[in-house]
């Protein structure tokens, strides 16, 4: 997608606006004629000193040939016409219709008719002005017609008089400047209507650019080769820490303390014309964190300038960073559980010689005080190993063996109520909130899922502080994007010490744990158990402030081969 840039000159008013596109000029215009709506004002003005001319040859007593009466009743139609087409043209938002000024020629030529009255008066020459102004107005078709009938009146009148030769050379004129300015009419009303369907078609790209750049996920931002901030879309403005980016300021200083590869990205883009394709930035946020982005740059040499303006595409791809390690996860998971399983059995049948046998010696030996100290403690650890070996082989056969309907938030208050009469969880407080949800899954495996993250919250705790586990439907924008269809999600919160930084990075791996004496299994095998379900798990932990487990399963199960 190709995001236009919005140079430095036209800069928005403010963040995440063009600015008003100015309306395009009008064929006439351009030729230096007045608009249609200054030739209506001028008709007007025009009819009125027409109508006072009318009634003041009336009342003076000079027929010309034509009755006063009749002159009288010219004068009235055309002040019934004043009225009726100063009406009309107070609605400036629909054009005058042509039949209307069609009816106005007809008006002003009869008002221009009972004026010449066949006289060799200069007031002939008011055809030629009618003419030539509705040819600018109306339709090839009728303004010949107004020609047409301007002339006829024209010949009518002058007929009776004895100066016939000047008559038709005055039609003639006429005729002329009629079809000229009709053609010419037809052209820039042609021309017109083509700027009209260009600039409607402008605005609408306009604002569906403006609609675009408003709402996409991705951060646009352009600055032009002053260093200076031409334009930047809302959700750019929200990725980079908010309000500190003015239109038309210097805007550099700001970018280097947001993100130093996308400042570097636009100053080379300003200096050398480079264009970045698909690169990769770390964006600061306010708490001194980093979070990273996707980066694309492009270039735009604006005609009489030096250098280029740059413009920046940026998406916050730490969703997908998110996934990328799940994936990862989960195939090493895989392996892991493959091998687990593999070593166990391998493990296990000669330590079961080792404790037959050391029994048998127990039993043999005399009553030697150290020599039974000894027996009971190969005896103790072979136990123990047996214990880890059987978690072990647990973590390798995590399958989803039988999908049905179930009720999230009913097993989930089940898990709650075994879990308090655990040993360590004794003291801590547990409280199940939420909404009933319906999703397809394995009852046993959601079981020790909810079991799992509610044991090891307590045992985080050692009795002293909350758990608090939600469920309900995932609002939009919670779950990864593109991860897990309908999600319903399970939150398990504690506000105990929080997990430490050195096993955040390795938390869901066989045997790391945080704390003294465990197997690091539990959270290895809720990963395996998510995984199964397709769901995705999160975790968000800070020293002090607890740590939030979040995972997100789908509603429904697709169908899919279960690894």
């Amino acid at each position: 997608m190709t995001t236009p840039s919005i140079p430095p000159d036209s800069a928005p008013g403010r963040t995440g606006e063009f600015p008003a596109a100015p309306a395009p000029p009008r064929a006439l215009d351009r030729l230096r004629l007045p608009g249609p709506r200054a030739l209506v004002g001028g008709i007007i003005l025009v009819r009125l000193v027409l109508v006072g001319l009318v009634f003041g040859s009336a009342l003076g007593g000079r027929s010309g040939g034509i009755p006063v009466s009749a002159r009288i009743i010219v004068g009235l139609v055309g002040l019934v016409a004043i009225g009726w087409f100063t009406m009309v043209s107070r609605d400036k938002s629909t054009t005058m219709p042509a039949t209307t000024l069609f009816v106005q020629a007809t008006v002003d030529i009869l008002l221009v008719t009972s004026l010449v009255s066949g006289d060799a008066t200069p007031l002939a020459a008011l055809y030629v002005a009618l003419v030539a102004v509705y040819g600018l107005l109306l339709p090839t078709g009728r303004s010949l017609l107004t020609t047409l009938f301007a002339g006829a009146c024209y010949v009518a009148v002058t007929l009776q008089s004895p100066e016939a030769a000047l008559a038709w050379s005055q039609v003639a004129v006429i005729g002329l400047v009629g079809v000229l300015i009709a053609l010419l009419g037809n052209r820039l009303t042609s021309a017109s209507r083509e700027q009209h369907a260009l600039a409607v078609a402008l605005a609408q790209v306009r604002l569906e650019a403006e609609e675009i750049l408003a709402t996409i996920q991705s951060g646009v931002i352009t600055v032009d080769g002053e260093g200076r901030l031409g334009f930047i879309n809302p959700r750019g403005a929200k990725i980079l820490g908010g309000g500190r980016f003015i239109p038309g300021q210097p805007v550099l200083d700001v970018l280097r303390a947001c993100s130093r590869e996308l400042h570097e990205a636009i100053v080379l883009g300003l200096t050398e014309g480079t264009r970045i394709m698909r690169g990769e930035a770390s964006v600061r946020r306010a708490d001194g964190t980093l979070f990273p982005v996707g980066l694309s740059t492009t270039t735009f040499q604006r005609p009489g300038t030096e250098r280029p303006l740059v413009t920046a595409i940026f998406t916050d791809i730490s969703d997908l960073k998110r996934l990328q390690e799940f994936r990862v996860r989960a195939e090493r998971l895989e392996a892991v559980a493959a091998l687990s399983a593999s070593l166990a059995h391998e493990i296990r049948n000669p330590l079961a010689a080792i404790r037959s046998a050391v029994e048998q010696l127990a039993r043999s030996v005399g009553p030697d005080e150290d020599d039974q100290t000894l027996a009971r403690l190969v005896m103790r650890e072979s136990e123990r190993l047996n214990r880890l070996l059987s978690e072990f082989l647990d973590f390798s056969r995590v399958r989803a063996s039988r999908f049905e309907r179930l009720e999230l938030l009913g097993l989930v208050e089940a898990a709650a109520r075994i879990t308090r009469e655990h040993p360590e969880a004794r003291g801590t407080s547990i409280t199940v909130i939420g909404e009933p949800v319906e999703l397809d899954g394995d009852e046993d495996l959601l079981h020790r899922v909810a079991s799992n993250l509610m044991l090891n919250a307590a045992q985080a705790l050692a009795g002293r502080g909350h758990i608090t586990v939600t469920v309900r439907l995932a609002r939009p924008g919670e779950a990864p994007v593109g991860r897990v269809e309908r999600p319903v999600m399970l939150l398990v919160q504690d506000d105990g010490p929080g997990i430490p930084e050195s096993v955040r990075e390795r938390l869901f791996e066989p045997f790391v744990t945080g704390r003294t004496g465990g197997s690091g299994l539990g959270l290895a095998i809720v990963q395996r158990a998510v995984d199964a379900h397709r769901g995705v798990i999160l975790v968000d932990t800070m020293a002090g402030s607890g740590t939030t487990f979040s995972i997100f399963l789908p509603a429904t199960w697709t169908g899919e081969e279960i690894t």
